[in-house]
């Protein structure tokens, strides 16, 4: 006796998606997309300490990097590193370099809608 051979089914077509789950997953991308941009705009450079540093008058800080990004830390006036600096003086509200004078270097910073220059003075290396 033989057995007989399972019966040959059509395959079935897949579901289509439904439109309504297409239209939630691409505004969803939408939202997760303007959400990172926002928080690499507004929040990432202070989450990771790249945001511009307001230093007061009699701080010192550290300048590094190119002349066009120039990263600003505060530290020790004591820590003698190298690129040391101490502020002398801050001016708000505006980028005018020459509000320092000769005397000094000038670094202009914005932070948020604030901006200013920091009018510094080299503190020499131990």
């Amino acid at each position: 006796m033989t057995t007989p051979s399972a019966p040959v089914t059509p395959e079935q077509p897949a579901a289509p998606a439904k439109k309504g789950s297409r239209i939630l997953k691409k505004v969803g991308a939408v939202v997760v997309a303007i959400a990172v941009a926002l928080a690499v705009k507004l929040g990432l450079p202070h989450l990771t300490g790249d945001a511009p540093v307001h230093a007061k008058a009699g701080e010192c800080v550290t300048v590094t990097g190119p002349d066009n990004d120039p990263k600003v830390d505060t530290t020790d006036c004591s820590s003698g590193k190298a690129d040391l600096f101490k502020v002398v003086k801050v001016i708000d509200g505006t980028f005018d370099l020459a509000k320092c004078g000769t005397e000094l270097s000038a670094l202009a910073q914005q932070l948020d809608s604030d901006k200013f220059v920091l009018c510094l003075e080299e503190v020499p290396a131990k």
